[in-house]
């Protein structure tokens, strides 16, 4: 039975990590030409209207009350929320300006990022694979850094930065994942309407009652956040964190090809050297993880 439900846990996190990788692109992707500004707000505002549906359907408003009660919580999910829109913004960004690759940059050195600062604020104790790998990510970017300021992956920077926060106050405050970024949703939720708002004022926007297929391809914005979340956190449950971190590695490498292969993306001698470090680290990375788990 325990068998069953790891292998489960397996599939639903590689489908989670492939859904990221692919389907999130490729969506993302077609519905840029409405501009980052206004997808990052619809993403906002229909991840918040899925979260309040998904939470309706599984009977959690309990949950959802308890942990409004909570000061200490809610103020520190009013910053990971803001961390969260932060990394929502630069995906987009990445995905509708021809930056895939970089934003892949971010999610491959995510994990070995969320180590280091496992360590700095957790004291969480590093071993000898895990020191070598963190290393490799800064020379990495310290090789990018000396050859031209300009060929670091600054939004895939921004990607793995936020979301390594965004962990590290989740992982402090332990609260249920998605009741959590329902709430930290409707912090953002405000500001997502009233941007929104100028935008229908200024008559920019492409969502319109006018193209109702429009509406609601922009719509899918939130169950195409959301879907994937529930997928992989599942798989967490089922399988535990070493597999289910080994198999993210999905997401990235699907963002690479791609970014590489189907948008063509310019891609350097000196970007490619710099991901190849980042891929070296990755491995060893990994195979500490396949040991230790």
């Amino acid at each position: 039975m325990r068998n069953k439900e790891f292998n489960t846990g397996i599939a639903l996190t590689a489908f989670g990590s492939f859904w990221w990788g692919v389907f999130g692109v490729l969506y993302f992707k077609y519905i840029s030409f409405a501009g980052h500004i206004e997808v990052v707000i619809h993403r906002a505002i229909w991840t918040s209207l899925t979260l309040i549906l998904s939470t309706v359907y599984f009977s959690k408003w309990g949950i959802f009350f308890d942990l409004i009660k909570n000061f200490k919580k809610l103020l520190t999910l009013f910053f990971s929320g803001l961390l969260i829109f932060i990394n929502w913004a630069a995906w987009i960004y990445a995905v509708a300006n021809e930056q895939i690759i970089d934003a892949s940059f971010g999610y491959f050195i995510m994990p070995i990022l969320s180590v280091f600062l496992g360590n700095i604020f957790f004291k969480e104790k590093l071993n000898n694979k895990r020191k070598i790998s963190i290393m490799l990510v800064i020379i990495s970017i310290a090789f990018l850094l000396f050859f031209n300021f300009r060929f670091i992956p600054w939004v895939g920077l921004v990607v793995a930065l936020s979301w390594g926060f965004y962990n590290l106050l989740r992982k402090k405050i332990n609260v249920d994942t998605d009741i959590g970024l329902l709430v930290e949703s409707l912090f953002i939720l405000p500001f997502a309407l009233i941007v929104f708002y100028l935008i229908v004022q200024k008559g920019l926007n492409d969502f319109s009652f006018s193209n109702p297929s429009l509406m609601f391809i922009l719509l899918l914005a939130g169950p195409m956040t959301v879907i994937p979340l529930f997928l992989y956190v599942r798989g967490v449950e089922l399988c535990g964190l070493g597999p289910t971190g080994m198999i993210f590695y999905i997401t990235p490498t699907f963002q690479f090809i791609l970014g590489f292969f189907y948008y063509n993306e310019p891609f350097s001698i000196i970007k490619l050297v710099s991901f190849i470090l980042i891929w070296i680290a990755v491995f060893i990375y990994l195979k500490d993880l396949y040991e230790n788990d």
